[in-house]
C-alpha cells in the first residue's frame, strides 16, 4: 500500500521514497472532495509503484490539508519543499490556494494542478490538468442558448478567482449570443442560498453556478425547496456534490466536467473496477475531482519517467507531448496543459445522465 504520512511525521522521519505533498482539502467548503481524492492519488501511486516507483523509488504522499485558507496552505507546503521533506507537490483544491501555493514554492519543485481553473496561471515546474472556462463551460452555456431557449441569466459565483475569471467569459459568450444577464452576484462562504429572493425576482431562464463544495449543495437545496424553475449550469458539481443535494429530480440542473464515474467507455469502466477492488463497495464515491488527483500523480510519474528527473528544467523541457492514460482515455499536455472531451451531465435523481459530449 502507497504510505500516506503527515508533514509533522513526514519532518521528523527520513525516507528513501519519492515524497510528494498532496494538497486536498479535509476540512472547509471543499472537504467533501477529500475522501475521494485521497483515494485516487493512493492508487495511483501503487500503481506507479508496481511499475518500478518514480526513479526507481517508492512513492508516499504527504498530506496537506487544502481546505484552509491560501497562504496557510502555501506556507505548510514552502516549508515541506525548504526542508527537502517532498520533492513535488499535486492536488485538487480552489484556484486561490492554487495560486498562493506557486507563488511560495517559486518553482523549486514540480507542481501539477488537477482540477478545471480559469486559465492562465503559466509558472516554471506547474502543469494544469483540468479545463479552463472555454473548453469546461462555454459550450454548455451555447447549448442551453440554442436547445433550451435560454435568453435570461443570473451568474452567481463565489468570491475569489476562479468564479469571477469564469464569469467574465460567460458574459461575452452571453452577449454574443443575444443573451441577457439580468443579475450577478458573488458571494461569501456560506451566503449563497440566501440570495434565492433575488434571483427568484430577476426571472432567469438559466442560472450559471460558479459556487462550490457545500455552498453549491446549500444552494441547490434551497433552489429546489423553493420549487424555482431555471435550468442550472454548474461548474463544480460532481457525484459527492449530487448526492449531498439529495438528488435532483427537476431534469433541469445541468454539470459541465471532463469526467463522470458513469462514462461508458472501457478506460472508465476499468478505472472503476480497479478503484471498487482496490477500496471496497462502500469506498467514496468516484467524481471529477478526486480522479483528477489519481491523474496527478500519474502525470509527475510520467514527467520525470520522460525526464530522467525531478528537476524543473528537465521537466519542462520534455513536459509537451507527454502522455499517461485515465478513465478519461489518453491525456497529453500541450503548452503544460491537456485538452480532452468535456461532457455535460443532467441529474436524473442521484445519477448523472451524459447529454452530450464536447470535444
Amino acid at each position: 500500500m502507497a504510505a500516506i504520512v503527515d508533514p509533522f511525521e513526514a519532518r521528523l522521519i527520513p525516507s528513501d521514497a519519492v515524497r510528494i505533498g498532496l494538497v486536498v482539502p479535509v476540512s472547509g467548503v471543499l472537504g467533501l472532495v477529500g475522501p475521494c481524492a485521497i483515494n485516487c492519488a493512493v492508487l495511483a501511486a501503487e500503481e506507479v509503484d508496481a511499475r518500478g516507483g518514480v526513479l526507481g523509488r517508492q512513492v508516499e504522499l504527504v498530506l496537506v490539508d487544502g481546505g484552509r485558507p491560501g497562504r496557510e496552505v502555501a506556507a505548510e507546503v514552502a516549508g515541506l519543499v525548504a526542508s527537502g521533506t517532498v520533492e513535488a507537490v499535486v492536488g485538487t483544491h480552489a484556484s486561490d490556494v492554487r495560486i498562493d501555493v506557486v507563488a511560495a514554492i517559486g518553482g523549486r519543485v514540480p507542481f501539477v494542478y488537477a482540477p478545471p481553473y480559469e486559465g492562465g496561471g503559466h509558472a516554471p515546474g506547474v502543469y494544469f490538468l483540468g479545463e479552463t472556462p472555454g473548453r469546461q463551460l462555454e459550450p454548455g452555456i451555447e447549448w442551453l442558448v440554442s436547445v433550451h431557449r435560454a435568453r435570461r441569466w443570473y451568474l452567481l459565483g463565489n468570491d475569489y478567482v476562479w468564479p469571477r475569471l469564469v464569469h467574465a467569459g460567460a458574459r461575452r459568450r452571453l452577449r454574443a449570443r443575444g443573451a441577457t444577464v439580468v443579475g450577478e452576484a458573488f458571494v461569501r462562504y456560506g451566503e449563497a442560498a440566501s440570495w434565492l429572493g433575488r434571483i427568484a425576482d430577476a426571472r432567469p431562464d438559466a442560472i450559471l453556478l460558479t459556487l462550490i463544495g457545500s455552498d453549491l449543495v446549500a444552494f441547490n437545496r434551497a433552489y429546489a425547496a423553493a420549487g424555482l424553475g431555471a435550468a442550472r449550469l454548474c461548474g463544480a458539481l460532481e457525484e459527492h456534490g449530487l448526492l449531498g443535494i439529495g438528488g435532483d429530480g427537476t431534469g433541469e440542473l445541468y454539470a459541465s466536467m471532463g469526467y463522470f464515474r458513469d462514462l461508458p467507455t472501457e478506460a472508465s469502466l476499468h478505472f472503476a473496477e480497479r478503484y471498487a477492488k482496490r477500496f471496497g463497495p462502500h469506498a467514496p464515491m468516484l467524481n471529477a475531482h478526486g480522479h483528477g488527483c489519481y491523474e496527478a500523480v500519474a502525470m509527475l510519474a510520467a514527467l520525470s519517467a520522460r525526464a530522467g528527473s525531478l528537476a524543473v528544467p528537465a521537466l519542462d523541457a520534455v513536459a509537451d507531448g507527454t502522455t499517461i492514460v485515465s478513465a478519461r482515455g489518453p491525456l497529453t499536455l500541450l503548452n503544460r496543459q491537456v485538452r480532452r472531451t468535456v461532457h455535460l451531465g443532467r441529474a436524473d435523481g442521484l445519477d448523472f445522465l451524459l447529454e452530450k459530449p464536447f470535444h
